[in-house]
């Protein structure tokens, strides 16, 4: 007599079934619980993000902002500054026609017209209906059109393999970053970001950031003070981040 197999074609495809289910549903169970967490409202284009800098405030030899952003976003370097990951950094300029240096702040620009969607292949470079432009990690394909589309060098590539990372920030090797006005913070209801935060503390207040749809914001507040005008205005990008004292 024959011995009875133990396992009939049916209950094999059974349980393949159940173990695919378990790859492709697990994740998405994960996905739903991290975003029960408590957020302040839907984004909508009814919010206008926007950011103006004040570089008469800014401070020669602060790096508060910069501490703050990779503080926020984990971006701990490889002690390689042609490589490491800066989504803010302080700039030196100098006015050929005066000779007066200003340190100028430089992030996304967070363009109404972004060149980087434009050329990226995949999707991955998006702006959301509230301004904010951003990069899908999971479909970044590390192709760096938008770094070379980008007029203001203001995206960055992961080269090399991550250890350290924050939950609200995930990045990957092999993918293009930059800033994203501090998304994770403003979605669940912070009205500062990391770099305006830090400023703050510090006294100097060259950071303003908030909804234009607001009147009484303090983005709104900073570009009634003072005019602000937008880094390469020829381009008609229609940035998000504004300058005054420049």
């Amino acid at each position: 007599m024959k011995n009875k197999p133990t396992t009939s074609r049916r209950d094999f495809i059974v349980k393949s079934l159940t173990a695919i289910s378990a790859v492709y549903f697990i994740p998405d169970i994960i996905t739903k619980a991290e975003s029960a967490k408590p957020l302040a409202q839907e984004v909508t284009s009814d919010t206008k993000w926007a950011m103006s800098i004040d570089v008469d405030k800014c401070a020669k030899g602060c790096t508060a902002c910069v501490d703050a952003c990779v503080e926020e976003n984990g971006l701990y370097g490889f002690d390689r500054p042609e490589t490491d990951s800066q989504w803010i950094r302080k700039l030196t300029i100098k006015n050929i026609k005066d000779d007066k240096i200003k340190v100028v702040p430089m992030l996304c620009q967070h363009c109404e017209n972004p060149p980087c969607c434009d050329v990226c292949p995949t999707g991955a470079s998006f702006r959301r209906v509230d301004g904010i432009v951003m990069v899908n990690q999971h479909t970044c394909i590390g192709c760096r059109y938008c770094m070379m589309a980008c007029p203001f060098k203001a995206r960055s590539f992961v080269h090399e393999n991550l250890t350290e990372q924050v939950t609200n920030a995930p990045r990957g090797k092999g993918c293009v970053e930059s800033c994203n006005f501090c998304a994770n913070r403003i979605d669940h209801g912070i009205s500062t970001t990391a770099c305006e935060e830090a400023c703050m503390k510090e006294g100097h207040n060259a950071i303003s950031f908030g909804d234009l749809s607001d009147t009484k914001s303090r983005v709104n507040s900073a570009l009634k003070k003072k005019d602000n005008r937008r880094l390469r205005s020829d381009l008609s990008l229609k940035q998000r981040v504004t300058y005054s004292g420049i």
